[in-house]
C-alpha cells in the first residue's frame, strides 16, 4: 500500500478568524502518520511514529495498513491533534476543507474545543462556547467493521499509581496486554520507563513530534495554556491498537476526574475534563461508529475512587521505588528534569495525602526520599487548598476531588504512626472548625460509583451483574 494521504482541497490564504484542517497523511514505509493544520499566519505539522512492541495477536499486523479501519483511527487522531494548534489564535471558526465530517463528530468536537480547553480559555479570558465548526457534511458513513481477537488490550501507561493499578488488575487476567508510551522523539521519562519495566509486559511506543513552532508560542505571539492532552494520546493508542489488531484501549481515569476544578459564570471548568466520563462516553461513541464494536476504548478505574486506587496501589511495594508522579519528573527539557520527587508541587501532596491513610509513614519517607510532603509545614497551604480549605481554589492539577482529600486526611490521623504529624493535626483541626470532620465511612467510599464503559470480558467480579 501506498502512503494514504487525505488533505483538503486548495484554498485561498484563510483569514485571521479561521483555523484550518488540512490534511494527514498515514505511510506504512515509516510506520508514521502526518498531520496538517494551518491559521491565517501559520502552518504547522505534527507526526506520530508507531514502534509495535510485541505481544502478538491472533492477526497479521501488517495487513492492518490496507485496512479502512486504520485510515478511521488515524483520522480521528487527526481530529483530536488539532487541538495544539488551534490554541495558537483561539479562532472562532474551525474549518475542516474538504473533509467531511458526520453530524456527531461536530458534535462531538464543538464539546471537545468548548469543554477541553475550558481551562485555557478561563486563563486567557476567553468565551469559547460560540464557536462555529464549517466543511461539509458527511453521510451514511459506514463503520470500518474493525475485528480482533479479545484479551489483547493496549493500556496508556504513565507510571503513576493509576496506570500501574489497571495494568495490575488486567495482566495476570489477560496475558495478551500491552503497555503503551507516548514520548518526544529521542527523549524517554525515567519515571515512566522504571515502573513499565517492572510491569515485565511488552512495550509499544509512539514518538510523537510536536510542531516546533509550538515550543516558541511567547515569541511568535501564540495564545498559550492547557490543552486535553489525554484526549491525544487516547486517539494515538487506538491507532496503535489498530495496527497491532487489539481488541481494547484501556484508560486509567477514575471517578474524580469527572469533578470540575471550579466553576465560573456558571460554567464548569475541569483540568481533567479529557480523563472524564464526558470525553470517554463521547469518545467512545465515536469510534464504535467510525470502526464498529470490535475494539472498546474505555477506563478501568472509572467506578473508582482515588482512595480505593490508592489502597489497591499501596499493596504493590514492587513498585514503592519506582513510582513517580511529581510534575518535575516530566519536564520537557531534560537538563530541567527531576530524578525524584520535588516535594513541594500540588501532585507531590496530593499523592502523597492519598496513599497516608494505607501506607506507613516510614515507607512514604522512603518513597519521598526524606522529603515527604506531609511532613513538611511549608506544603499547608498547599494541602488546605486539596480538602477545600483556605483562600486557594482546587489546583488545577490532576488530583482527586475535596471530599476524597478530606477524607484521606481524616483517615490518614488515625493512624498511630501519624499522632506527631503537625501538618495532618492542623489540617484535622481546619476541617472540624468548618464542621467538615464529619465520620468518615471508609467502606462506602471503597464501593463502585457512577456509571462506566468496561465490557463484561475486562470487568473485575465486583462490577459484574448476575441474574439471581
Amino acid at each position: 500500500m501506498g502512503a494514504l494521504d487525505v488533505r483538503a482541497s486548495s484554498f485561498a490564504m484563510p483569514d485571521h478568524d479561521r483555523f484550518h484542517y488540512d490534511g494527514f497523511a498515514l505511510d506504512p514505509a515509516t510506520s508514521s502518520l502526518t498531520c496538517r493544520y494551518s491559521t491565517g499566519t501559520h502552518h504547522f505539522t505534527e507526526r506520530y511514529t508507531f514502534h509495535p512492541g510485541g505481544g502478538e495477536t491472533d492477526g497479521d499486523a501488517g495487513s492492518a495498513w490496507d485496512h479502512p479501519a486504520l485510515g478511521a483511527a488515524a483520522r480521528l487522531l487527526f481530529l483530536l491533534a488539532g487541538v495544539s494548534y488551534y490554541k495558537t489564535t483561539a479562532a472562532p471558526c474551525i474549518d475542516f476543507g474538504d473533509l467531511p465530517t458526520t453530524v456527531a463528530e461536530r458534535d462531538f468536537l464543538r464539546r471537545y474545543y468548548v469543554q477541553g480547553l475550558a481551562e485555557f480559555a478561563y486563563r486567557n479570558g476567553l468565551d469559547l462556547r460560540g464557536i462555529v465548526l464549517e466543511g461539509p457534511e458527511a453521510r451514511g458513513v459506514p463503520a470500518a467493521a474493525y475485528r480482533a481477537a479479545p484479551g489483547h488490550p493496549l493500556i496508556p501507561f504513565g507510571g503513576g499509581i493509576d496506570s500501574i493499578v489497571t495494568v495490575d488488575g488486567l495482566a495476570a487476567h489477560h496475558p495478551g496486554a500491552a503497555l503503551c508510551i507516548v514520548s518526544p522523539p529521542g527523549d524517554r521519562f525515567a519515571a515512566i520507563e522504571d515502573s513499565a519495566t517492572i510491569t515485565g509486559l511488552p512495550v509499544t511506543r509512539i514518538t510523537r513530534e510536536i510542531d516546533p513552532q509550538v515550543r516558541r508560542s511567547d515569541k511568535l505571539g501564540f495564545l498559550n495554556g492547557h490543552v486535553p492532552v489525554t484526549a491525544v494520546i487516547t486517539g494515538a493508542t487506538l491507532v496503535a491498537a489498530v495496527l497491532e489488531q487489539r481488541d481494547a484501549v484501556v484508560l486509567s481515569n477514575e471517578w474524580s476526574a469527572s469533578v470540575p476544578t471550579v466553576v465560573a459564570d456558571g460554567h464548569a471548568v475541569n483540568h481533567q475534563w479529557s480523563k472524564g466520563e464526558e470525553f470517554e462516553q463521547t469518545f467512545g461513541d465515536l469510534v464504535g461508529a467510525s470502526l464498529g464494536p470490535g475494539i472498546a476504548v474505555f477506563s478501568w478505574l472509572r467506578p473508582r475512587s482515588e482512595l480505593w486506587v490508592a489502597r489497591r496501589f499501596a499493596e504493590l511495594s514492587a513498585y514503592h521505588r519506582s513510582f513517580r508522579s511529581c510534575n518535575r519528573a516530566f519536564h520537557q527539557d531534560p537538563a530541567r528534569r527531576l530524578d525524584h520527587w520535588c516535594g513541594r508541587c500540588d501532585k507531590c501532596c496530593f499523592v502523597d495525602l492519598v496513599l497516608a491513610p494505607f501506607m506507613a509513614r516510614a515507607d512514604l519517607d522512603t518513597v519521598f526520599g526524606g522529603a515527604e510532603p506531609l511532613e513538611d509545614e511549608a506544603n499547608l497551604a498547599r494541602f488546605e487548598s486539596l480538602v477545600g480549605l483556605g483562600s486557594g481554589a482546587k489546583p488545577f492539577e490532576c488530583v482527586g476531588d475535596a471530599e476524597e482529600c478530606r477524607a484521606a486526611a481524616l483517615l490518614a490521623a488515625g493512624r498511630p504512626d501519624r499522632a506527631r504529624s503537625v501538618v495532618i493535626g492542623r489540617l484535622c483541626e481546619a476541617l472540624a472548625g468548618a464542621g467538615l470532620d464529619s465520620g468518615v465511612d471508609e467502606a462506602s467510599l471503597l464501593q463502585p460509583r457512577g456509571a462506566h464503559r468496561i465490557p463484561d470480558f475486562y470487568a473485575p467480579a465486583d462490577l459484574l451483574v448476575r441474574a439471581r
